[in-house]
């Protein structure tokens, strides 16, 4: 089953070249979606993740993986 993964490149509290490994890592199977979500508010605050129709946040990305691991499809 696909999961839908998506992350902003926009966002103050994620950094791409980084968080995007790390997301592949956990979900090979994954197609990542990198691109500005319009999540400007909390993504000010937070890093976030969307994955399988939730959005994630976290102080940093680290926790935000942990969190949306949870929400990963096997």
């Amino acid at each position: 089953m696909a999961n839908d993964i998506r992350i902003c490149d926009k966002c103050k509290h994620i950094r791409t070249k980084t968080m995007l490994p790390k997301l592949q890592k956990l979900v090979p199977d994954a197609e990542i979606q990198v691109a500005c979500k319009s999540y400007c508010g909390p993504c000010s605050r937070f890093a976030f993740i969307f994955i399988n129709g939730r959005y994630i946040t976290a102080p940093t990305e680290d926790e935000a993986i942990e969190k949306a691991s949870k929400y990963i499809k096997k």
